[in-house]
């Protein structure tokens, strides 16, 4: 078996859009962030999403259960650690709004809504399998997480290379 810190390390070098997860109800809503999010299947349209077995969101998922997957914009990379965070008012002074059955944040970059379908436990995590009802697209710059750090994706030509900041 490889060592969890070892895993972790190669997990950073995965480019992941970041989004968070939504459910509830207009007087009550509760969201996470997460980087384990995609897209599953076309026909029916279905997305995934991973949830530690821990997550107090998950606690409220079941099958049948309204769910909203905001995936994030740059400009949202602070509410990406607020709704990371324990013990804290997620919602308290962000903008959003009940869409398609579950909150809707304002600014995202691009909403994806719909009911849970099946719930997989997998290791220490849970796979939600989501039956896709509605899409929303902005024309934002997407939130991406790499390397253990916010970014955002850049375009580039044939032949070119990445090459990493450098940490000094």
């Amino acid at each position: 078996m490889v060592d969890q810190s070892a895993f972790k390390d190669a997990m950073s070098q995965l480019a992941a859009a970041v989004a968070i997860v939504t459910t509830g109800s207009a007087t009550d809503p509760h969201g996470t962030t997460v980087s384990a999010f995609m897209s599953l299947s076309l026909d029916p349209p279905m997305v995934l999403v991973s949830l530690d077995q821990r997550s107090s969101l998950l606690a409220l998922l079941a099958e049948g259960a309204s769910i909203g997957i905001n995936v994030l914009s740059t400009e949202q990379n602070v509410l990406a650690r607020r709704f990371a965070s324990k013990g804290v008012d997620r919602f308290a002074g962000v903008e959003w709004q009940m869409a398609d059955g579950a909150p809707q944040l304002g600014g995202n970059h691009t909403w994806v809504a719909g009911r849970v379908a099946q719930m997989i436990a997998a290791g220490d995590h849970v796979l939600v399998l989501v039956d896709v009802a509605a899409t929303d697209v902005n024309t934002n710059c997407p939130l991406l997480y790499w390397q253990r750090e916010f970014g955002t994706h850049g375009a580039i030509q044939p032949g070119e290379v990445c090459t990493p900041a450098v940490e000094g």
